[in-house]
């Protein structure tokens, strides 16, 4: 009987991750995608059009831009690093919202998605508490505002399990009343790799499903549903227990196959598993694990501080591209 690997592909949010995984099914470059790649510093930036519908079919994902900055240090907390993901992201931003026709007075809408109740989901609500919001001061005071800030409000509207309404149901009442040019909406991924968990951020046009990253089906925040543009900015902060075996399983494969040339003893060690390829690694391992409920999401022991300081480097990012004003030199200053 042929085995349907669909059911068993690999979960990513990451658009890097999903190009990388259609490259490796059809043995090279994918059509209609437009790649561009730098490092400096510790800090690689990928820049990722999807050119076509050929192209999003492909991947996978929804025809755009997207940018993707990969940063392995991040897990050192190194603060000098920090400040150095910060200033290229604000770098980044500012550039994405230019190609993509975000005018500088725009009035911008941050919507933090996310459980501030559990610590790898809270990354968006840590983030609204430190946005330098202004439209009270718009409305209240618009003659005292200074040159250089635009009008930005902030909402982290909890997730449906708390609230018991939808996260873009709340935020469509807010567009229908405040007015908002473009939303800005921050959420936590999940990754197929452990080594971008903690370490990578993503920026996107094609809007955001809550939820999407651990397989929920959710009514989205894009532009087709709420009627303006809708940028996401993501962080993969879990991954799935199979996907960590199915890597493990692969790193096992490399290491026998460095200590043992040619690779006998490799066969003799994992038999069959040598032979198969990665999605159908993947597939015998959900099919062991599923059934007994231990296909789990994991997170990093790490990721109480890890979540705090990377919603201090989005926040300051996007303070810094939102506000002219705003010292991009000292982002630090203006988170809290």
């Amino acid at each position: 009987m042929e085995l349907d690997l669909q059911q068993y592909s690999i979960r990513t949010d990451l658009a890097l991750e999903a190009k990388e995984i259609a490259e490796a099914t059809h043995g090279g470059p994918i059509p209609g995608l437009n790649e561009q790649a730098e490092e400096h510093d510790g800090i690689k930036v990928t820049r990722l059009d999807v050119m076509n519908e050929a192209a999003s079919r492909q991947i996978g994902r929804v025809q755009g831009h997207y940018i993707t900055l990969e940063v392995p240090g991040l897990r050192t907390q190194d603060t000098d690093l920090q400040e150095r993901v910060a200033q290229v992201f604000i770098k980044e931003f500012t550039g994405f919202l230019n190609k993509i026709g975000v005018p500088e007075n725009a009035k911008v809408l941050v919507v933090g998605l996310g459980n501030w109740n559990v610590t790898p989901d809270s990354l968006g609500p840590l983030v609204v508490e430190n946005i330098l919001v202004t439209r009270h001061y718009f409305e209240l005071a618009p003659e005292q505002v200074r040159p250089g800030y635009r009008e930005v409000s902030a909402i982290a509207p909890g997730v449906l399990g708390v609230t018991g309404i939808e996260s873009s149901e709340v935020v469509q009442g807010i567009i229908d009343r405040t007015k908002p040019d473009v939303i800005v909406a921050i959420d936590a991924l999940a990754s197929k790799s452990l080594e971008r968990v903690n370490t990578t951020i993503q920026i996107a046009d094609i809007g955001i499903h809550p939820g999407s990253g651990i397989g929920n089906k959710r009514r989205g925040l894009t532009q087709e549903i709420l009627g303006i543009p809708c940028i996401a900015i993501g962080v993969p902060t879990v991954c799935y227990a199979s996907t960590i075996v199915g890597s493990a399983i692969d790193m096992m494969k490399d290491h026998f196959g460095r200590e043992n040339a040619g690779g006998e003893q490799t066969k003799q060690i994992m038999g069959m598993l040598t032979d198969l390829s990665e999605q159908e690694r993947l597939a015998l391992v959900k099919e062991v694990l599923q059934p007994l409920g231990h296909d789990v999401i994991v997170t990093p022991k790490e990721i109480d501080e890890f979540v705090e300081d990377i919603a201090n480097v989005v926040a300051s990012g996007l303070n810094a591209s939102l506000h002219q004003a705003v010292n991009s030199d000292n982002v630090g200053a203006y988170t809290h």
